[in-house]
């Protein structure tokens, strides 16, 4: 009994003329927004700023390190305690601020200065860090995730 059939492990030309070509062009677009040829269009802050959103309500935050591994947010004007986050709570909470605490340190930035959170007249937040210009938008992430952040700017009027 013979089985003659043609197991060519070759992917036909065009094929790989087609993936080379948007391969191409991928490049050349990612190259054409870094360079600034083509608007970044997914830029909160351009976005926002394009469309005149102004924050509706902010508050400056400090965050601060616990023996016992618990952050403690607190007022950066008043001092006043806006919330205790346990240890291993809010993991999306830590990662975000460590992630801008970081850019701090790399920054040769220290801690005193608190970072702002901002609610904005469309209902985004963002965590800013007014020392190294950089942002955290929160809203794209969940409603867990923002709803814990919100909560820190409850009692505030901007």
């Amino acid at each position: 009994m013979s089985a003659a059939h043609d197991h060519d492990p070759t992917v036909p030309r065009p094929v790989l003329i087609g993936v080379a070509a948007m391969l191409l062009t991928i490049l050349a677009l990612t190259a054409a927004v870094s360079f600034g040829v083509l608007p970044k269009e997914g830029d909160p802050e351009l976005s926002r700023a394009a469309a005149n959103i102004a924050p509706a309500e902010q508050r400056d935050l400090r965050f601060a390190d616990r023996e016992d591994g618990a952050v403690v947010v607190s007022d950066a004007a008043t001092g006043e305690t806006v919330k205790i986050i346990g240890f291993g709570e809010e993991g999306f909470t830590r990662a975000t601020m460590r992630r801008l605490a970081k850019r701090r340190v790399h920054a040769g930035v220290g801690a005193e200065q608190p970072f702002t959170l901002i609610r904005w007249e469309n209902g985004a937040l963002s965590l800013r860090d007014p020392q190294t210009g950089a942002e955290a938008e929160i809203y794209g992430f969940g409603a867990d995730h923002v709803a814990a952040f919100a909560e820190m700017l409850e009692g505030t009027k901007s």
